[in-house]
């Protein structure tokens, strides 16, 4: 589906959205709600930055405190209220054609023993039968789910570049206490979704996740590539273009807010 049609699409359903918000139509909006996040996991972060944005206001409102009230209610009189924070896997269709996809993104063979996981230019591979062995604890997530835990990653991200330091996985899920525990495929896709917004010129946020002490994530040089920053082919090349870009993002996120 070309940009320009998702878009579209994109902005008739936040209509939709908001007309059901203003409604109070619990269940309508939560399911237009993911709905939403799944049009925009067709494009491009970059080219849906405006509609996230919009996304991201939605979800602080379908989360508040009146809105879970009104959704105890409509579920004590027999409605269908479902909370947003539970996604339904039937607005993804099985049958969905898979977009165009790129080049090997990361392989998991050496983690995992698995086959080459992929990315797609659009989106990141929905759990089907190609990718089966996925499913397991910790699972597999869908496609605009991993676009909605990256527009909510990408602040974490930001704020830890602001205070110079890195984080883990685990760290990040302290702050974002309903980020679940996601595969190592979906979590290299949450970086790339990331830094795939960033503004020209911008050093990549993924830098700053890291394991053990401080290390760098072994996913890094894979991402970086697939985001056009070479990597180099040793592990001392590797570590020297992983250190200098956590100075520049310091450097670049140093005196914005």
């Amino acid at each position: 589906m070309e940009v320009a049609t998702v878009r579209r699409t994109l902005n008739g359903t936040l209509t939709e959205l908001q007309r059901a918000v203003d409604a109070h139509s619990v269940a309508e909006a939560a399911d237009l709600y993911e709905v939403a996040w799944h049009q925009a996991s067709q494009a491009p972060p970059s080219a849906t930055r405006e509609q996230r944005a919009r996304l991201k206001a939605f979800k602080e409102v379908l989360a508040s405190r009146s809105w879970r009230e009104a959704e105890r209610r409509q579920a004590a009189q027999g409605g269908s209220a479902r909370a947003v924070s539970r996604p339904s896997r039937r607005v993804v269709p099985a049958a969905e054609p898979v977009p165009e996809r790129r080049e090997t993104v990361w392989s998991s063979e050496a983690d995992t023993g698995g086959p080459a996981a992929r990315l797609s230019k659009a989106a990141p591979c929905v759990p089907g039968p190609q990718t089966a062995s996925r499913v397991e604890t910790p699972t597999a997530v869908l496609a605009g789910r991993l676009w909605e835990i990256a527009t909510d990653v990408r602040p974490v991200l930001e704020q830890t570049a602001r205070a110079r330091g890195t984080i883990s996985w685990p760290a990040m899920r302290k702050r974002l206490p309903a980020l679940p525990r996601l595969h190592r495929d979906d979590e290299s896709v949450v970086l790339w979704l990331v830094d795939e917004d960033r503004q020209k010129g911008e050093p990549l946020l993924s830098a700053l996740v890291t394991v053990g002490d401080r290390q760098m994530h072994p996913r890094f040089p894979q991402i970086a590539e697939q985001l056009g920053l070479s990597a180099g082919g040793t592990p001392d090349e590797q570590l020297s273009v992983w250190s200098y870009e956590v100075l520049k993002v310091y450097q670049h996120w140093r005196h914005r807010r």
